[in-house]
């Protein structure tokens, strides 16, 4: 498949290892989800690669880390000019290797941009502390370091977003190793490459694909060299790399699943509510790990709601979003899809409504239709899974301490959502929900001020946002004494 993009050059398929494209032992290739058809093939590195990389990063952060915040931060400035500059071509490769429709995907790009900005700011301001000590001799000191060589891995979902992790970390004055998706690693290698542009040193920032992911991934938490990793995806692999990590005792940033409860309570401004659903519930065909999950609405507006949510979904078009005028892509592969069919058969055979949708999208294997269920209860497993997809299970509620506690009754603590005019009530249901970030009356609620994480089993630590730096850097106390002398 070729893309029409203004620079063409920006197509890597090689790895990038110690500031050089290098070519690998293996291959790996790319297929755009919507059509089938073959976008690239990329050499592939083992394990031997992957050392040479952190090697390479532990030399070149020796050097980086005596920079001071100013030049750190010129160069994180010319990185996120170089990614809006060519963020239309950015935006053609992420929708052709990843499915999303090209307005999503031009956000994306410009999302991912915005970290590079604000870390390019927050690398001056990576502050410490004075102690007053007891002792008047003395004088207490605590400074922040860099933690050292950092092992990045980033998901299928959003593959641009490599700068939520790598900003920070150079920032604070560390090295990187990025393994991106083998499903999506085209969007990775293209932002590496304007990052080489931007005046990355050599050897600092590294990204080594593998068609099998052990290959990397067993070195990189194995390594003593490493000493973060920072991981994006399930649940079921954060747990893994975390037992895999602890032999080495390195500091972890974990985003992981979530199931997200979506509240509309019968105060609520419903049109707003309704497209709020529709919009973060089918946001990437659903494959977003903070999107509305389980939806409740109270009774009073239950059918009212179901039926504007319906006029909303109904319209969407469903295809190949290289095409602008479709709205809606593909699942990343028919594994998703066949899992998808799973939940909803499991809930319509015990007792969910199909409103809209259903089955399985007559555009290709990877597409599922937007989907609505009703009837939907605490039994089936759309609500304790999540469902990475474009179904919407729309449930009823009574009380406030009911929406609660259904809310709260899952094993995730990612993201929350509830809509509510009533004041008193919007600081009760923030409060109550155990979720690392919490929507009131609005669901686009990330941005690179903010501190992105979860609670309970979707993760551990935050990106972004100011407490986002300190995740790549160590806290050390220096005790000055001998001063009355």
């Amino acid at each position: 498949m070729t893309l029409n993009l203004n620079d063409p050059t920006l197509l890597k398929t090689q790895c990038f290892v110690g500031g050089e494209w290098v070519s690998g032992s293996g291959q790996l290739e790319v297929f755009n989800p919507a059509t089938g058809k073959l976008l690239a093939t990329v050499e592939t590195v083992g394990s031997a690669e992957t050392e040479q990389a952190i090697e390479a990063a532990d030399r070149a952060m020796k050097a980086w880390q005596k920079t001071s915040a100013k030049e750190r931060a010129v160069l994180l400035r010319n990185w996120y000019d170089l990614i809006m500059e060519n963020q239309e071509d950015l935006a053609t490769i992420l929708t052709a290797e990843q499915g999303k429709s090209l307005a999503e995907s031009r956000g994306e790009v410009a999302y991912s941009a915005s970290y590079a900005e604000w870390f390019a700011e927050e690398a001056r301001r990576n502050y410490g502390d004075t102690l007053a000590m007891p002792q008047t001799d003395r004088r207490g000191l605590i400074v922040r370091q860099p933690v050292g060589v950092v092992a990045a891995m980033i998901p299928w979902n959003f593959p641009s977003l490599i700068t939520r992790k790598i900003c920070p970390a150079l920032a604070a004055g560390c090295g990187v190793v990025l393994k991106p998706s083998e499903e999506t690693p085209l969007s990775a290698l293209a932002m590496i490459e304007l990052g080489r542009r931007a005046g990355i040193p050599a050897g600092l920032v590294s990204v080594v694909v593998a068609d099998n992911p052990a290959d990397i991934g067993d070195v990189l938490t194995a390594s003593e060299t490493v000493k973060k990793l920072t991981f994006t995806g399930s649940t079921a692999v954060g747990k893994m790399l975390a037992a895999q990590c602890a032999g080495t005792v390195k500091k972890l940033t974990l985003e992981l699943g979530g199931n997200a409860p979506f509240i509309v309570f019968d105060d609520a401004d419903l049109e707003a509510a309704a497209q709020n659903a529709a919009l973060s519930k089918f946001r990437n065909a659903g494959q977003v790990c903070v999107c509305a999950q389980r939806i409740f609405v109270q009774e009073g507006i239950y059918d009212k709601f179901v039926a504007r949510l319906k006029e909303i979904v109904q319209d969407y078009r469903v295809g190949n979003c290289i095409d602008e005028s479709n709205t809606h892509g593909p699942q990343i592969h028919e594994r998703s899809v066949l899992s998808i069919e799973e939940k909803v058969q499991d809930a319509i055979a015990k007792g969910a409504k199909v409103v809209l949708g259903g089955k399985r999208g007559e555009q290709g294997p990877n597409f599922y239709q937007p989907t609505i269920l009703t009837n939907v209860d605490d039994s089936m497993r759309v609500f304790k899974e999540e469902i990475f997809g474009p179904v919407a299970a729309i449930y009823k509620f009574k009380t406030e301490e009911e929406a609660i506690q259904r809310g709260n009754d899952t094993e995730y603590g990612l993201a929350a959502y509830f809509y509510t005019r009533d004041l008193a009530r919007a600081w009760r249901v923030s409060e109550a929900l155990d979720f690392g970030m919490v929507g009131v009356n609005e669901t686009v609620i990330t941005a690179d001020i903010i501190p992105f994480g979860g609670m309970k089993q979707s993760g551990i630590g935050r990106e972004g946002s100011r407490y986002g730096l300190e995740e790549f850097t160590e806290m050390k106390f220096i005790c000055m004494g001998g001063l009355d002398q």
